[in-house]
């Protein structure tokens, strides 16, 4: 990023790193001599925390998993360094990942190393010298699908990730499984019977995947880091943690829960991490298409997907707030994610006139 001063801040309070004990870390693993660590701390994201270090002259950047008990195989940052030491090859946009720290007596978890990309991230609002015209967003819109489309065709084989996840019973396993992490992050019976109904549907109803490719997984506006210019070309994605091996259709699904278009109402601003001062993004239906002629993939299912990633959506947030009701963090921007979880069960309801 432009060292931009909305986007690196001071490290805060309750999320320092030991930087005793990873300065002597870094001295070995780096293989150089150096006296202190400069660090900042990235302020994008809402669950793995991020970190610019600077080191002499070089920037890295480190990553860990969030403060407070976390679930089981969330925010692995083994799969994330594996991934990106690997995929770069073929995936230029995937920052490489250079070390892997599996001792979790340095900064009191795993975390890995990564080289420094340099640009900027569309968050709630659009950089200044970008030009809004619908002609200017609705380019940057298809760009964020061309991403996503070379990112499907990666051949999994050739990049050394063929035994990356499990690709078989996929989409079953990913609605078991968030299923299971909704349970265990609630005790809000207020919306329960909203979720049960959403995901006893889903199961009833379950697609057949058409293919097998490198799936994201948390594939949005604000993972990409674009050059600093408004030819809008893309130097980097972020947030590799939970990639895997699955139906690409579930990234799409994931996606379209952030997009906003000209037809939507207040509940969806609210959902969205996108800017909305100026809503000249194409329409979901759009964005499907696109990516349908970009890949070749079938999109008849895709309600099924949209729905699924609302769910999905939700259970993230859910697992953050529920961190923050209990005092685990102290980041007030979770504070209002009840209401952004609300919303997200009544869309994928609506999806299929759930009442």
């Amino acid at each position: 990023m432009n060292v931009n001063e909305q986007e690196l801040i001071e490290i805060r309070q309750d999320e320092q790193l030991d930087l005793n004990n990873l300065r002597s870390y870094l001295k070995d693993i780096l293989n150089m001599q150096f006296k202190d660590i400069e660090t900042l701390q990235f302020s994008g994201g809402h669950a793995n925390l991020t970190y610019l270090l600077k080191i002499d002259d070089i920037e890295y950047v480190l990553r860990r998993p969030p403060l407070g008990p976390i679930a089981p195989s969330s925010h692995d940052m083994f799969r994330e360094h594996t991934v990106q030491s690997k995929i770069n090859t073929k995936f230029s946009l995937a920052p490489k990942s250079l070390y892997f720290c599996d001792d979790e007596s340095v900064i009191g978890s795993k975390f890995h190393i990564i080289e420094r990309r340099n640009g900027f991230v569309i968050r709630k609002k659009m950089e200044p010298f970008i030009t809004q015209s619908r002609e200017n967003i609705r380019k940057l819109s298809f760009r964020i699908i061309d991403v996503l489309a070379d990112l499907h065709k990666v051949d999994f084989e050739l990049v050394g990730l063929g035994n990356l996840g499990r690709p078989e019973g996929f989409v079953k396993r990913q609605l078991d499984g968030w299923e299971a992490r909704w349970k265990k992050s609630t005790d809000n019976e207020k919306i329960k019977a909203k979720f049960d109904k959403l995901i006893n549907f889903l199961r009833l109803n379950l697609p057949e995947p058409q293919a097998t490719t490198i799936l994201h997984n948390d594939f949005k506006l604000d993972n990409i880091m674009w050059s600093n210019s408004e030819e809008f070309l893309p130097v980097a994605v972020f947030d590799w943690d939970m990639c895997t091996r699955g139906d690409p259709l579930m990234d799409v699904g994931h996606m379209l829960n952030y997009w906003i278009d000209e037809n939507d109402d207040e509940e969806c601003k609210n959902i969205t991490s996108m800017p909305i001062d100026k809503i000249y993004y194409p329409t979901r239906s759009e964005i499907i298409d696109y990516y349908s002629k970009k890949t070749g993939f079938n999109i008849d299912n895709i309600d099924w997907y949209y729905a699924f990633g609302a769910f999905k959506l939700a259970v993230i947030l859910q697992q953050i707030f529920y961190r923050f009701q209990k005092g685990q963090t102290k980041d007030k921007r979770f504070s209002s994610f009840g209401t952004r979880i609300d919303a997200l069960i009544n869309r994928a309801n609506n999806v299929f006139n759930l009442t």
